[in-house]
């Protein structure tokens, strides 16, 4: 029997310090999240600035906890991998430059991860028979990508937004309606309640494009509606708004990953990110997989957000393809996702 390889990984691109032990990129020994979502609360949104310097603060006792909960020394591993794009880059050089500390104390291998790739691969942590090649929508606060995975370490972007990613439109849009930072929950759960056919929104196209997205212009009425009634003084239902944006969303996915998989056919169709965690998406989607007689994968909750044990499934199969980095590695603020 070969002897398992354990890897640590470190995120950090926005506002959660994570680290964790994964095993053969499927099994997680360990994963510790310190979250600075209250914090951020109050601005409505994550301060760039902030972000940095909590990093800082919390990393040393994050990795320690990681290590402690997987019952393993430094010594013990098989490498180090760490989240280097795309992300805040003042969060991102945190993570780096620890990860590259640790691997010149160490000598491990020091591995180079892509967040995207790193929200594709919880769903092999989740499904552990689950393997390349198929679709796969990646919906988070920064992106929304429609994506083959044709490998492990291969992807192609079928789609992407144009403007705002899904994510941001939900919280922009929850904001407006009064819900606080992150919004997208809040969302969901008014949704429950609403009507969805209450207010009709649009479902902006982007000519010539039938996979990309555009979720500005939905944000935007959804902001003109509210302020269109404080003008007239008109009570506006917010459930009903809530469940219609949401309606929305779901059906502009839908029916971009309708067209993709007419034009890329697979027997999968795999939901990632942190709007993964949307009921209403996740329910619609599970929905057409059943029509078209296709397997519907999806994180569970847990591994829906940040976290470095996705970062860590990843980066067994980075480290089996040879991608190893050396210590010039560098944060990145902006990458594609096919290019390593």
């Amino acid at each position: 029997m070969e002897k398992p390889i354990r890897i640590l990984a470190i995120e950090s691109s926005c506002d959660e310090t994570a680290a964790a032990v994964v095993e053969n990129g499927r099994t997680v020994l360990s994963s510790v999240i310190s979250s600075q979502v209250e914090e951020h609360r109050k601005y409505g949104g994550v301060v760039p600035e902030i972000a940095s310097r909590r990093h800082c603060e919390n990393i040393c006792w994050v990795v320690d906890g990681a290590m402690k909960e997987a019952g393993m020394t430094f010594g013990e591993l098989d490498a180090i991998a760490v989240t280097y794009a795309p992300g805040l880059i003042g969060a991102l050089l945190v993570g780096v430059g620890y990860a590259k500390g640790l691997s010149m104390a160490t000598g491990k291998p020091l591995i180079a991860v892509h967040h995207l790739r790193g929200h594709v691969a919880a769903n092999y942590i989740a499904h552990p028979d689950l393997k390349p090649p198929f679709l796969c929508m990646i919906a988070s606060g920064g992106h929304s990508h429609i994506v083959e995975v044709q490998d492990y370490t291969s992807f192609k972007v079928v789609g992407r937004t144009r403007d705002d990613a899904a994510g941001e439109a939900f919280d922009k849009a929850a904001r407006a309606m009064g819900y606080p930072y992150p919004g997208g929950v809040y969302i969901d759960k008014a949704s429950k309640t609403g009507d969805p056919k209450a207010f009709h929104l649009p479902k902006p196209h982007v000519e010539g494009s039938p996979f990309d997205f555009s979720f500005s212009g939905l944000k935007t009425a959804v902001i003109n509606t509210l302020h269109t009634a404080k003008q007239r003084e008109i009570e506006i239902n917010v459930e009903n708004l809530a469940a219609s944006f949401q309606q929305a969303v779901c059906d502009i996915i839908s029916e971009k990953l309708g067209l993709a998989l007419d034009e890329y056919p697979h027997d999968t169709l795999v939901l990632a990110g942190g709007v993964s965690a949307n009921s209403g998406l996740r329910t619609r989607l599970e929905a057409d997989c059943k029509k078209r007689n296709i397997r519907f994968c999806c994180p569970p909750l847990s591994l829906c957000g940040d976290n470095a044990a996705m970062i860590g499934a990843q980066a067994y199969y980075e480290f089996l393809e040879g991608n190893i980095a050396d210590l010039s590695l560098n944060a990145v603020a902006s990458k594609k996702i096919e290019i390593e």
